[in-house]
């Protein structure tokens, strides 16, 4: 019985693999979304809605639902399950005051979740929206132009009282006050700021009935109904905040779009009419629809129709928007009931268009593309209306070469590009031999553009792999067409901890960004002299660089030019003239760039807020972008060295990672800034393992328990190594060090395992012998029953070598299992 229920547990483990699940590996998003409802059908089939279409957009980070309930609700409460929830207090009854005011749910749930949720702990951007609204496309903070300080939100026009009395009563700061609402992407640090004041300021509000009046309040009730909407505006005016105000990105169902304007946000709070069909959400107040299976709402007029009711082209889009919204929630309400077991509705017309390829086409994620933000900001006592234009895109960039190094750290750097939220494609520049490539094995670990080594250098003969960097961008250059306006260039030794963004980091035609490499002091000396005709604009800089494209393409050819010339001159080699305390002249590509640089009178904006080596001790506030693991950095008795893992393959065997670093729990440092870096050193080599193990993963590595520890041990001899760089001489060089004149952007197939090393073939392989065996052993015991004399001996001789056989394949079997 204990070997049957161990079996039954390692099936489980086994099936978590197959199914994707591993509650181990949390990912760290840098959105979350945020959406206030009630105990109530008239929410429940709003949160339907609302999920539905946040999956379908393809909202980046995780969503979460503040459920405000008394006890008494949540003893009837069926829809627990109907979005990823915290349950919050409710205060639609003011527990000091007894004021019946549910709207005030909203602000107080959002203290709540900064106060209780961990996911507030691990974020940095926040989307919040309302339950009645559906999103056409993701909402994403930095492409929407929001900053640290300058949240973003839609415009409520109606907010007349940030204009009179009621703002000079509530707040300090009247002419901050802002109309705003419906739409919030705001940083998590201002959030933190403004909750708090968002609540105090909606109960100062509802408290003021002597100014609840139409004229002042603009509510049209005149019931204080909208005293939360004020106590947003006015808790911002309160923290000094001041909104990027975007007119184009919501729109309620029912109104018409600006030309040319494609709002990702629906916000049904107002009646839809299209022809003679209509829909307002008040009617649907008690509604169980989403525990009625096959129940839906009233299906609006099909898109043919709406065609032919108008013929204005952008009137027209209207009500096509005011449809896509109720069908949205139909087909959430569809899928809601499917998954909850509800019996397959009859065939209609209607069913069939849901399913339809032009509905999935209709509605399919639109993308951030507003055609006017509408900035208000404080100038000289005056609100001015500041266009903003869509922000450039951003093409990433890194260098690599075709070894087991540069590998690991591809998956690394490419697991935080994934997480980090960094706008536009990346792209690794692989720089191999002909004769690398045809025994590597790393071709899917990224998009790739493929490079000519230069490591031996075609002239020189010179070894010098550092050189494949400006070679490996010049090649991209020349050989691939891009839309992109910036180029982000980046180590393959870095860990993205947040999107770097040439808005962002004031970047600039003629103004690149990048980090500062104080160690380079040849630009103060005679080496800058010598290799550059304007020796002071030379930036030591380096790690990061953000450059428009139009710089990169005058600049990259000098950056190599430079490279190369530096390089040659070993006569400039001393430490006390380049800095290098290896005097070798490895550091020559970073010379290369700054001499380059300074050859075009390129000034950079020099940020050391963007990159930090794990290790140093970090400034006091600042949210570092990058981690850049150059060099070796520990905690405690635990160190890491990227060069001692220069010859080990950690990514094509199956579960190898690093040694685990102390569990942050345990850092008792007595100084904050120490405690600080060792936080922060932490948090880099468990990114690494974390994007290892994720790898592992999606190569079907088998069941981990069952690998014996000598093949999980990846630990090698630890190679002569350099702070920058190990140096090999040319013996070790096979391949041809010509060059190849061709390139292409990576094609190949994602690399697959062969079904012999697929998990799922080894269970049932494991099955199949185990049933195999069963019927042999029972074969054998019921043929033993009719044997007399010494033929009963002879079959029980044989029965037994038959079980043993059986045995046997069985260990056989785990064997070959265990050696894949």
């Amino acid at each position: 019985m204990a070997k049957f229920l161990a079996f039954m547990m390692l099936l489980s483990f086994w099936g978590s693999f197959i199914s994707g699940q591993n509650p181990g590996l949390e990912a760290r998003y840098r959105i979350h979304t945020l959406f206030s409802v009630e105990c109530q059908n008239y929410f429940d089939w709003q949160t339907v809605g609302f999920m539905h279409s946040f999956k379908k957009a393809q909202q980046p980070g995780p969503v979460t639902r503040l459920l405000s309930c008394t006890e008494e609700e949540k003893k009837k409460y069926r829809g627990m399950d109907l979005a990823p929830t915290l349950e919050v207090p409710s205060m639609s009854r003011h527990p000091k005051t007894g004021d019946w005011y549910p709207a005030i749910n909203k602000p107080a749930g959002i203290v709540h979740w900064l106060k209780h949720s961990k996911d507030a702990q691990n974020v940095d951007w926040v989307v919040i929206l309302d339950a009645d609204m559906i999103l056409r496309g993701p909402i994403i903070p930095w492409e929407l132009g929001a900053e640290k300080g300058r949240p973003v939100a839609a415009y409520y026009g109606y907010l007349v009282g940030c204009d009179n009395i009621l703002a000079k009563l509530h707040t300090n700061h009247p002419e901050l006050c802002e109309k705003v609402g419906g739409l919030l992407a705001m940083h998590i640090d201002d959030l933190r700021v403004l909750a708090p004041l968002w609540l105090f300021k909606t109960e100062e509000v509802r408290e003021d009935r002597a100014h609840w009046a139409t004229n002042i309040t603009g509510d049209i009730y005149g019931k204080g109904w909208i005293s939360e909407m004020y106590g947003y505006s006015f808790g911002a005016a309160e923290a000094g905040l001041r909104h990027k105000i975007n007119d184009d990105l919501m729109i309620y169902p029912g109104y018409t779009p600006r030309p040319g304007v494609e709002p990702i946000l629906l916000h049904y709070g107002l009646p839809i009419r299209v022809g003679n069909w209509s829909f307002s959400k008040l009617d649907h107040h008690e509604d169980s629809i989403v525990y009625d299976c096959g129940r839906l709402f009233p299906e609006p007029p099909y898109p043919r129709e709406v065609k032919s009711m108008e013929s204005d082209p952008n009137k027209r889009h209207g009500l096509f928007l005011s449809i896509e919204c109720i069908n949205t929630m139909n087909e959430g309400l569809l899928i809601h009931h499917a998954r909850h077991g509800c019996p397959k509705p009859k065939w209609s017309k209607y069913l069939s268009f849901l399913k339809s390829k032009t509905f999935a086409e209709l509605t399919q994620p639109k993308l951030l593309t507003p055609s006017r933000v509408q900035t208000e900001v404080a100038e000289e006592g005056k609100g001015i209306d500041e266009p903003i234009r869509p922000y450039p895109k951003i093409h990433t960039l890194f260098s690599t070469e075709c070894t087991p190094y540069f590998d690991w750290q591809t998956v690394g750097l490419m697991h935080s590009f994934r997480l980090s939220g960094q706008p536009g494609n990346i792209t690794r520049l692989l720089s191999c031999t002909d004769e690398d490539l045809k025994q590597y094995k790393g071709h899917d670990l990224a998009p790739t553009h493929y490079v000519p080594s230069m490591s031996l250098h075609p002239l020189t003969g010179d070894w010098y792999p550092a050189i494949n960097k400006p070679a490996a961008v010049l090649h991209w250059l020349n050989h691939v067409n891009t839309d992109a306006e910036y180029i982000v260039i980046l180590d393959a030794d870095m860990i993205l901890r947040g999107p770097i963004t040439p808005w962002e980091f004031k970047a600039a035609r003629g103004r690149p960004v990048s980090t500062p490499y104080e160690y380079l002091i040849g630009c103060d000396n005679e080496l800058a002299k010598l290799h550059t005709r304007h020796p002071e604009a030379c930036d030591k800089v380096g790690g990061v660089i953000i450059m428009h494209i139009d710089d990169l393409r005058e600049f990259a050819l000098l950056w190599l030019l430079k490279t190369e010339e530096v390089r040659a001159d070993k006569a400039h080699y001393a430490t006390n003239i380049t800095g290098d305390i290896y005097e070798s002249g490895w550091i020559s590509e970073m010379y290369g760039y700054s001499f380059g640089a300074a050859e075009l009178k390129l000034r950079h904006h020099i940020s050391s807020k963007i990159l930090i080596y794990p290790g140093y001790v970090p400034e006091p506030g600042v949210k570092y972008r990058v981690f850049h693991y150059g060099l070796e950095f520990n905690v405690g008795n635990w160190s890491f060295d990227k060069a001692n893992w220069r010859d080990t393959d950690v990514v094509n065997r199956c579960w190898a990672t690093f040694p685990d670093p102390p569990d942050p729990s345990t850092v008792e440092q007595t100084d904050e800034n120490l405690r600080q870096r060792d936080l922060l050193s932490i948090e880099c080599a468990k990114k690494l393992n974390e994007a290892l193990l994720l790898h592992h993963k999606r190569r079907n590595c088998p069941d981990p328990t069952a690998l014996s520890t000598s093949e999980l041990d990846t630990t090698k001899d630890i190679t002569h190594s350099r702070k920058f760089g190990t140096f090999a001489g040319n013996d070790d060089i096979k391949s041809n060090p010509v060059p190849r004149n061709h390139s292409q952007e990576s094609s190949l197939p994602r690399v697959r395992d062969g079904l012999f090393s697929t998990l799922r073939f080894w269970i049932i392989l494991l099955w199949v012998f185990s049933g195999l065996g069963f019927m042999l052993v029972m074969l054998v015991v019921f043929s033993g029953y009719k044997g007399k004399g010494s033929s009963k001996s002879k079959s029980n001789k044989n029965r037994r070598r038959s079980y043993t056989g059986f045995l046997n394949m069985n260990e056989r079997s785990r064997k070959s299992e265990v050696s894949l």
